[in-house]
């Protein structure tokens, strides 16, 4: 006999963005006693704050600022993993700004894919928290990335993500390896079969969800007009 999910929503708390149920077959990372399986990958607290997702990947195209990870910390109601550069920022400010996360309460952070060797060392020689390192080709050194002290790896391969994740799975069975899902069920559930243990999902903005939520005003007045 199947057992009851009792399930509660508030009413005010009731309309959010809830993440594709294919992402729940995925085995997902323990980190600190907590399994983790979906991933959002956003930097706007309101999103964040409105989610059904088990963790936060928080990751912009800008210089990381304390006073933003600060923010988004103190918004979110589930763990959030920082990006801390590796890019244009790099060396020594790379490593002040992991161990700013882990004071601040991150429960990881995330560094990008040009981020040296040398410096994901002496991160992890500075923080006790996870890295995350970003994998976007076939052909990067992950052993290279694993011997340096890489906590996980996260493929962001587009179209070859689920190509990429299956060539680490069998060179690593036990490593852990995130990645991007893609935008249907078919992607994700092909991307966990190659051997992603969570999924990174991207949400739709905060302006797409007001411009439904403004066409369904419109239309309402309109069938009233008739």
């Amino acid at each position: 006999m199947e057992k009851q999910l009792p399930e509660i929503k508030g009413t005010l708390r009731n309309h959010m963005i809830e993440l594709p149920t294919s992402i729940r077959k995925a085995t997902g990372i323990k980190i600190f006693g907590k399994r983790l399986k979906s991933f959002l990958f956003s930097t706007d607290v309101a999103v964040i704050r409105n989610t059904n997702a088990d963790a936060v990947i928080a990751v912009y195209p800008f210089t990381p600022q304390p006073v933003i990870t600060q923010a988004l910390l103190l918004a979110a109601d589930v763990p959030v993993f920082c990006g801390v550069g590796g890019g244009i920022t790099t060396g020594k400010r790379v490593v002040n700004l992991a161990l700013d996360a882990e004071f601040k309460g991150a429960m990881g952070i995330v560094v990008n894919n040009p981020t040296p060797n040398e410096v994901i060392t002496k991160v992890r020689n500075t923080i006790d928290i996870p890295i995350i390192v970003t994998v976007v080709s076939e052909y990067e050194d992950i052993r290279g990335r694993i011997e340096s002290g890489a906590t996980i790896i996260n493929v962001s391969g587009a179209k070859d993500t689920a190509k990429i994740v299956r060539n680490i799975r069998e060179k690593y069975p036990d490593f852990p390896i995130m990645a991007t899902g893609g935008p249907t069920d078919e992607t994700i559930l092909e991307t966990i079969e190659a051997g992603a243990n969570a999924i990174t999902f991207t949400p739709p903005s905060t302006a797409d969800i007001l411009n439904g939520i403004m066409n369904s005003y419109r239309k309402k007045y309109e069938d009233e007009s008739f």
